[in-house]
């Protein structure tokens, strides 16, 4: 056991009809699935921590899948999005891919655009955590360092000499290159190209 998480494809759909035979076809291809009848339902037992993606009927009763798109994004939750509708809805399409859905699939489903959907934003889904976990581990390095490191941080990235930066935070330059040399051991980088691309991670 590795710790990490199996990628879940979640369903959400209030026809058992439906139901039942995309979560056998995903089953088949050897994806972890986990149906829901309803947005409610998926919103209360989500988990955000858990890698994966949903597919969801756009036209669920109560909130439908729009809405549960856009309480997601209200929560800053990031979890690719597949939309099935019974009927060609254009502006809807067009709202969901706006907000960042992978897919809008028609009902009945060809298995293979949906396998493929899945395939997808699974992958979008594992690119979002890894950016994600670079950006807590740049974060944490930060947060090692001392007050004079990030000013001194600040003004390497800004592209400043040790003369200009001393000047700036009225020290002598040998104390500079002490602080720099610190900081850039703490951020575990040797280049200023380096130390540029991790600030510009943490802070996208």
């Amino acid at each position: 056991m590795n710790g990490v998480a199996m990628a879940t494809v979640y369903l959400i759909d209030n026809d058992q009809a439906i139901l039942k035979p995309l979560k056998r076809l995903l089953s088949t291809f050897g994806h972890h699935v986990e149906a829901h009848p309803s947005a409610e339902a998926f919103l209360r037992d989500h988990d955000p921590n858990v890698p994966g993606c949903a597919v969801v009927e756009l036209g669920l009763p109560g909130m439908d899948g729009l809405a549960m798109q856009e309480r997601m994004v209200a929560d800053c939750i990031e979890r690719p999005l597949i939309f099935l509708t019974g009927q060609g809805d254009i502006p809807a399409s067009v709202r969901a891919m706006k907000a960042g859905a992978v897919d809008f699939l028609t009902k009945p489903v060809d298995p293979q655009c949906l396998l493929s959907a899945v395939a997808t934003a699974l992958e979008r889904d594992a690119r979002m955590r890894s950016v994600a976990e670079e950006r807590q581990r740049i974060e944490q390095r930060m947060a090692s360092l001392t007050a004079r490191e990030r000013e001194v941080l600040t003004c390497v990235v800004a592209g400043r000499l040790n003369k200009q930066i001393a000047a700036e935070l009225g020290t002598v330059e040998k104390t500079v290159k002490v602080h720099r040399g610190r900081m850039m051991e703490k951020m575990g980088v040797r280049t200023v190209a380096d130390l540029v691309r991790l600030s510009a991670a943490a802070h996208p």
